[in-house]
Protein backbone atom coordinates (compact mmCIF):
# COMPACT_ATOMS: atom_id res chain seq x y z
CA UNK A 1 0.00 0.00 0.00
CA UNK A 2 1.28 3.46 -0.96
CA UNK A 3 0.27 6.47 1.12
CA UNK A 4 0.51 10.14 0.09
CA UNK A 5 -0.33 13.42 1.79
CA UNK A 6 -1.53 16.56 0.05
CA UNK A 7 -1.17 19.83 1.94
CA UNK A 8 -3.09 22.85 0.64
CA UNK A 9 -0.99 25.92 1.44
CA UNK A 10 -2.25 28.63 -0.89
CA UNK A 11 -3.93 31.96 -0.17
CA UNK A 12 -2.65 35.08 1.53
CA UNK A 13 -4.56 34.99 4.82
CA UNK A 14 -5.88 38.55 4.58
CA UNK A 15 -7.77 38.15 7.85
CA UNK A 16 -4.41 38.16 9.64
CA UNK A 17 -3.49 41.58 8.30
CA UNK A 18 -1.29 43.50 9.05
CA UNK A 19 0.99 40.60 10.07
CA UNK A 20 0.08 38.50 7.03
CA UNK A 21 1.03 39.78 3.58
CA UNK A 22 1.12 38.20 0.09
CA UNK A 23 4.85 37.53 0.46
CA UNK A 24 4.50 36.17 4.00
CA UNK A 25 0.97 34.80 4.43
CA UNK A 26 -0.42 33.21 7.55
CA UNK A 27 0.71 29.65 6.71
CA UNK A 28 4.31 30.88 6.97
CA UNK A 29 3.73 32.58 10.33
CA UNK A 30 4.16 31.11 13.86
CA UNK A 31 0.62 31.84 14.99
CA UNK A 32 -0.13 28.84 17.23
CA UNK A 33 3.29 27.51 18.29
CA UNK A 34 6.82 28.80 17.82
CA UNK A 35 6.84 27.28 14.33
CA UNK A 36 5.01 28.43 11.18
CA UNK A 37 1.60 26.82 10.68
CA UNK A 38 2.87 24.94 7.62
CA UNK A 39 5.78 23.43 9.55
CA UNK A 40 3.39 22.37 12.31
CA UNK A 41 1.25 20.65 9.68
CA UNK A 42 4.21 18.80 8.18
CA UNK A 43 5.51 17.72 11.59
CA UNK A 44 2.05 16.38 12.37
CA UNK A 45 2.05 14.20 9.26
CA UNK A 46 5.67 13.08 9.38
CA UNK A 47 5.14 9.94 11.54
CA UNK A 48 2.75 8.42 8.98
CA UNK A 49 3.73 9.94 5.59
CA UNK A 50 7.20 10.09 4.04
CA UNK A 51 8.27 13.59 2.86
CA UNK A 52 8.93 12.10 -0.59
CA UNK A 53 5.21 11.22 -0.70
CA UNK A 54 4.01 14.66 0.40
CA UNK A 55 2.73 17.24 -2.09
CA UNK A 56 2.37 20.91 -1.16
CA UNK A 57 0.13 23.04 -3.38
CA UNK A 58 0.64 26.76 -3.06
CA UNK A 59 0.83 30.12 -4.82
CA UNK A 60 3.61 30.46 -7.39
CA UNK A 61 5.14 33.31 -5.37
CA UNK A 62 5.52 31.10 -2.29
CA UNK A 63 7.43 28.18 -3.82
CA UNK A 64 10.83 29.61 -2.91
CA UNK A 65 10.08 30.43 0.77
CA UNK A 66 8.34 27.07 1.23
CA UNK A 67 11.34 25.25 -0.22
CA UNK A 68 13.50 27.02 2.36
CA UNK A 69 11.06 26.19 5.13
CA UNK A 70 10.64 22.51 4.22
CA UNK A 71 14.01 21.14 3.05
CA UNK A 72 12.95 17.45 3.32
CA UNK A 73 10.21 17.94 0.70
CA UNK A 74 11.53 17.33 -2.85
CA UNK A 75 11.35 20.39 -5.11
CA UNK A 76 9.04 18.65 -7.58
CA UNK A 77 6.58 18.02 -4.72
CA UNK A 78 5.99 21.74 -4.19
CA UNK A 79 3.41 22.51 -6.86
CA UNK A 80 2.71 26.09 -7.90
CA UNK A 81 -0.89 26.89 -8.78
CA UNK A 82 -0.67 29.44 -11.61
CA UNK A 83 -3.87 31.08 -10.38
CA UNK A 84 -6.48 30.40 -7.68
CA UNK A 85 -8.96 27.84 -9.04
CA UNK A 86 -10.43 26.38 -5.85
CA UNK A 87 -9.94 23.17 -3.93
CA UNK A 88 -11.54 21.02 -6.65
CA UNK A 89 -8.79 21.93 -9.11
CA UNK A 90 -6.00 21.69 -6.53
CA UNK A 91 -7.00 18.25 -5.25
CA UNK A 92 -7.69 16.90 -8.73
CA UNK A 93 -4.28 17.99 -10.00
CA UNK A 94 -2.67 16.47 -6.91
CA UNK A 95 -4.50 13.19 -7.53
CA UNK A 96 -3.44 13.15 -11.19
CA UNK A 97 0.16 13.77 -10.11
CA UNK A 98 0.06 10.88 -7.63
CA UNK A 99 -1.57 8.61 -10.21
CA UNK A 100 1.21 9.34 -12.72
CA UNK A 101 3.91 8.61 -10.17
CA UNK A 102 2.40 5.79 -8.15
CA UNK A 103 -0.78 4.44 -9.70
CA UNK A 104 -4.47 4.71 -8.98
CA UNK A 105 -4.38 2.47 -5.87
CA UNK A 106 -2.33 4.96 -3.84
CA UNK A 107 -4.05 6.50 -0.82
CA UNK A 108 -4.31 10.30 -0.67
CA UNK A 109 -4.76 12.18 2.60
CA UNK A 110 -5.62 15.85 2.21
CA UNK A 111 -5.26 18.57 4.84
CA UNK A 112 -4.87 22.35 5.00
CA UNK A 113 -1.79 24.13 6.28
CA UNK A 114 -3.61 26.58 8.56
CA UNK A 115 -5.11 24.44 11.31
CA UNK A 116 -4.53 24.01 15.01
CA UNK A 117 -4.72 20.45 16.33
CA UNK A 118 -4.83 19.74 20.05
CA UNK A 119 -4.02 16.01 19.91
CA UNK A 120 -1.65 15.15 17.06
CA UNK A 121 -1.62 11.43 17.84
CA UNK A 122 -5.42 11.18 17.72
CA UNK A 123 -5.43 13.22 14.51
CA UNK A 124 -3.10 10.70 12.88
CA UNK A 125 -5.16 7.82 14.26
CA UNK A 126 -8.32 9.16 12.62
CA UNK A 127 -6.49 9.63 9.30
CA UNK A 128 -5.30 6.03 9.39
CA UNK A 129 -8.80 4.82 10.26
CA UNK A 130 -10.11 6.89 7.35
CA UNK A 131 -7.60 5.16 5.11
CA UNK A 132 -8.91 1.73 6.18
CA UNK A 133 -12.50 2.79 5.49
CA UNK A 134 -11.64 4.34 2.12
CA UNK A 135 -9.84 1.22 0.92
CA UNK A 136 -12.38 -1.22 2.31
CA UNK A 137 -15.51 0.57 1.03
CA UNK A 138 -14.03 2.35 -2.04
CA UNK A 139 -15.63 5.52 -0.75
CA UNK A 140 -14.55 9.15 -0.39
CA UNK A 141 -13.92 9.73 3.31
CA UNK A 142 -14.26 13.12 4.94
CA UNK A 143 -13.49 13.65 8.62
CA UNK A 144 -16.29 15.47 10.42
CA UNK A 145 -15.08 17.16 13.58
CA UNK A 146 -17.33 16.81 16.62
CA UNK A 147 -18.41 20.43 17.36
CA UNK A 148 -17.43 22.05 20.64
CA UNK A 149 -19.54 25.16 20.05
CA UNK A 150 -22.13 26.60 17.68
CA UNK A 151 -19.76 28.14 15.13
CA UNK A 152 -21.29 29.94 12.18
CA UNK A 153 -17.93 30.12 10.41
CA UNK A 154 -17.91 26.43 9.48
CA UNK A 155 -19.98 24.23 7.21
CA UNK A 156 -21.72 21.20 8.72
CA UNK A 157 -22.23 17.54 7.74
CA UNK A 158 -25.26 15.43 8.60
CA UNK A 159 -24.21 11.80 9.15
CA UNK A 160 -26.43 8.74 8.94
CA UNK A 161 -26.31 5.86 11.41
CA UNK A 162 -22.68 4.71 11.84
CA UNK A 163 -21.50 1.26 10.80
CA UNK A 164 -19.29 -1.00 12.92
CA UNK A 165 -16.22 1.04 11.87
CA UNK A 166 -17.83 4.21 13.24
CA UNK A 167 -18.21 5.63 9.72
CA UNK A 168 -21.48 6.95 8.29
CA UNK A 169 -22.72 7.75 4.84
CA UNK A 170 -23.26 11.48 4.42
CA UNK A 171 -26.89 12.60 4.27
CA UNK A 172 -26.12 16.18 3.34
CA UNK A 173 -23.76 19.12 3.61
CA UNK A 174 -24.92 22.42 5.09
CA UNK A 175 -23.29 25.73 4.20
CA UNK A 176 -22.26 28.15 6.95
CA UNK A 177 -25.40 28.75 9.04
CA UNK A 178 -26.36 31.65 11.27
CA UNK A 179 -25.62 31.21 14.97
CA UNK A 180 -29.11 30.03 15.94
CA UNK A 181 -29.15 27.34 13.28
CA UNK A 182 -25.57 26.35 14.07
CA UNK A 183 -26.62 25.59 17.64
CA UNK A 184 -29.58 23.55 16.37
CA UNK A 185 -27.33 21.55 14.03
CA UNK A 186 -24.85 20.88 16.83
CA UNK A 187 -27.61 19.57 19.09
CA UNK A 188 -28.88 17.32 16.29
CA UNK A 189 -25.51 15.60 15.90
CA UNK A 190 -24.16 17.35 12.82
CA UNK A 191 -20.37 17.51 12.44
CA UNK A 192 -18.11 20.33 11.35
CA UNK A 193 -17.01 20.09 7.73
CA UNK A 194 -13.27 20.18 8.39
CA UNK A 195 -11.88 19.72 4.88
CA UNK A 196 -9.91 16.63 5.94
CA UNK A 197 -10.19 13.98 3.23
CA UNK A 198 -8.92 10.42 2.68
CA UNK A 199 -9.46 8.33 -0.47
CA UNK A 200 -7.67 6.27 -3.06
CA UNK A 201 -6.63 8.23 -6.11
CA UNK A 202 -8.59 5.98 -8.46
CA UNK A 203 -11.84 6.25 -6.48
CA UNK A 204 -11.50 10.02 -6.21
CA UNK A 205 -10.74 10.64 -9.87
CA UNK A 206 -13.65 8.42 -10.89
CA UNK A 207 -15.98 10.62 -8.83
CA UNK A 208 -14.41 13.81 -10.22
CA UNK A 209 -14.94 12.62 -13.79
CA UNK A 210 -18.52 11.66 -13.00
CA UNK A 211 -19.61 14.79 -11.13
CA UNK A 212 -17.24 17.75 -11.59
CA UNK A 213 -18.46 19.11 -14.93
CA UNK A 214 -16.60 22.35 -14.18
CA UNK A 215 -13.32 20.43 -14.62
CA UNK A 216 -14.27 18.67 -17.86
CA UNK A 217 -11.99 20.73 -20.15
CA UNK A 218 -9.07 20.43 -17.74
CA UNK A 219 -9.51 16.67 -17.44
CA UNK A 220 -9.33 16.38 -21.23
CA UNK A 221 -5.62 17.21 -21.13
CA UNK A 222 -3.25 14.38 -22.08
CA UNK A 223 -1.58 12.57 -19.14
CA UNK A 224 1.67 14.51 -19.64
CA UNK A 225 -0.06 17.93 -19.49
CA UNK A 226 1.39 20.74 -17.40
CA UNK A 227 -0.14 22.29 -14.29
CA UNK A 228 -0.44 25.66 -16.03
CA UNK A 229 -2.51 24.13 -18.84
CA UNK A 230 -4.75 22.30 -16.38
CA UNK A 231 -5.50 25.32 -14.17
CA UNK A 232 -5.96 27.69 -17.10
CA UNK A 233 -8.72 25.47 -18.49
CA UNK A 234 -10.87 26.10 -15.41
CA UNK A 235 -13.11 29.14 -15.79
CA UNK A 236 -14.01 29.95 -12.18
CA UNK A 237 -12.74 28.74 -8.80
CA UNK A 238 -14.85 25.92 -7.39
CA UNK A 239 -14.65 23.92 -4.18
CA UNK A 240 -14.39 20.16 -3.92
CA UNK A 241 -17.52 20.22 -1.77
CA UNK A 242 -19.81 21.82 -4.32
CA UNK A 243 -18.33 20.11 -7.39
CA UNK A 244 -17.99 16.53 -6.11
CA UNK A 245 -18.90 15.75 -2.51
CA UNK A 246 -22.36 17.35 -2.53
CA UNK A 247 -23.21 15.61 -5.82
CA UNK A 248 -21.83 12.17 -5.05
CA UNK A 249 -23.69 9.34 -3.29
CA UNK A 250 -20.39 7.73 -2.33
CA UNK A 251 -19.18 9.95 0.50
CA UNK A 252 -18.56 8.67 4.02
CA UNK A 253 -17.93 10.73 7.14
CA UNK A 254 -15.76 9.61 10.04
CA UNK A 255 -16.10 11.57 13.30
CA UNK A 256 -12.98 13.15 14.75
CA UNK A 257 -12.34 14.58 18.18
CA UNK A 258 -8.77 15.86 18.38
CA UNK A 259 -8.97 19.57 19.18
CA UNK A 260 -9.29 20.83 15.60
CA UNK A 261 -9.67 24.52 14.81
CA UNK A 262 -9.35 26.55 11.65
CA UNK A 263 -6.90 29.43 12.14
CA UNK A 264 -8.90 31.80 9.97
CA UNK A 265 -8.94 35.02 12.00
CA UNK A 266 -7.24 36.72 14.91
CA UNK A 267 -10.21 35.64 17.01
CA UNK A 268 -9.20 31.98 16.54
CA UNK A 269 -5.99 32.59 18.48
CA UNK A 270 -8.15 33.28 21.53
CA UNK A 271 -9.35 29.67 21.31
CA UNK A 272 -6.12 27.80 20.58
CA UNK A 273 -3.32 29.61 22.40
CA UNK A 274 -2.53 29.65 26.10
CA UNK A 275 -4.58 32.22 28.02
CA UNK A 276 -4.10 34.10 31.26
CA UNK A 277 -6.63 33.71 34.08
CA UNK A 278 -8.93 36.25 32.40
CA UNK A 279 -8.89 34.64 28.96
CA UNK A 280 -6.42 37.06 27.37
CA UNK A 281 -3.98 35.83 24.72
CA UNK A 282 -0.88 37.97 24.27
CA UNK A 283 2.32 37.87 22.23
CA UNK A 284 5.18 40.32 22.63
CA UNK A 285 5.64 43.14 25.14
CA UNK A 286 2.11 43.56 26.55
CA UNK A 287 0.83 44.93 29.86
CA UNK A 288 -2.87 44.33 30.47
CA UNK A 289 -5.07 45.33 33.43
CA UNK A 290 -8.80 44.88 34.08
CA UNK A 291 -9.51 43.32 30.72
CA UNK A 292 -10.65 39.91 29.58
CA UNK A 293 -10.80 37.82 26.40
CA UNK A 294 -8.49 40.12 24.43
CA UNK A 295 -6.08 39.00 21.68
CA UNK A 296 -2.97 41.18 21.58
CA UNK A 297 0.08 40.82 19.34
CA UNK A 298 3.02 43.17 19.10
CA UNK A 299 6.42 42.69 17.49
CA UNK A 300 7.42 46.36 17.44
CA UNK A 301 6.89 48.19 20.72
CA UNK A 302 5.06 47.92 24.01
CA UNK A 303 1.27 47.73 24.23
CA UNK A 304 -0.61 48.76 27.39
CA UNK A 305 -4.31 47.84 27.64
CA UNK A 306 -6.61 48.92 30.44
CA UNK A 307 -10.26 48.18 31.14
CA UNK A 308 -11.39 46.75 27.80
CA UNK A 309 -12.69 43.34 26.74
CA UNK A 310 -12.95 41.25 23.56
CA UNK A 311 -10.55 43.36 21.51
CA UNK A 312 -7.96 42.42 18.91
CA UNK A 313 -4.89 44.68 18.99
CA UNK A 314 -2.04 44.10 16.55
CA UNK A 315 1.10 46.23 16.29
CA UNK A 316 3.40 45.45 13.37
CA UNK A 317 5.94 47.45 11.41
CA UNK A 318 4.69 50.87 12.50
CA UNK A 319 1.01 50.08 12.04
CA UNK A 320 -1.58 49.44 14.74
CA UNK A 321 -4.85 47.58 14.18
CA UNK A 322 -7.63 47.75 16.77
CA UNK A 323 -10.91 45.90 16.29
CA UNK A 324 -13.25 43.59 18.15
CA UNK A 325 -12.89 39.82 18.10
CA UNK A 326 -16.22 39.61 16.31
CA UNK A 327 -15.21 42.11 13.61
CA UNK A 328 -11.85 40.40 13.11
CA UNK A 329 -13.56 38.03 10.67
CA UNK A 330 -14.32 40.93 8.34
CA UNK A 331 -10.86 42.37 7.72
CA UNK A 332 -11.20 41.98 3.95
CA UNK A 333 -13.72 44.80 3.98
CA UNK A 334 -11.33 46.93 6.02
CA UNK A 335 -8.45 46.26 3.62
CA UNK A 336 -10.58 47.26 0.65
CA UNK A 337 -11.23 50.63 2.32
CA UNK A 338 -7.56 51.43 2.93
CA UNK A 339 -5.59 54.09 1.03
CA UNK A 340 -3.81 52.76 -2.06
CA UNK A 341 -0.35 52.46 -0.46
CA UNK A 342 -1.58 50.52 2.58
CA UNK A 343 -3.86 48.39 0.40
CA UNK A 344 -0.87 47.45 -1.73
CA UNK A 345 0.98 46.21 1.33
CA UNK A 346 -2.09 44.22 2.38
Amino acid sequence: MSRWAVVLAGGIGSRFWPLSTPSRPKQLLPLVTGKPLLVDAMDRLAPIVDPAHTLVLTNASLVKPIRALLPPIPRENIIAEPRPAGTAAALTWAALTIERRDGKDATMMSIHADWAIGDDAEFRSVLLEGEKVARKMHTLVTVGVVPTRADQGFGYIQPSEPNKDGASSVKRFVEKPDRERAEKLRQEGYLWNSGIFVWTVGDFLAQVKQHARELKRALALPPDGEASEFFNRIDDPISIDSSVLERSKNVTVLPGKFGWDDIGTWDALGRVRDKDEFGNVTSGDVHLLDGCDNVVHTDSGRVVIYGVDNLVVVVHDGLTLVTTREKAADLKRLIQSLPAQEKGDA
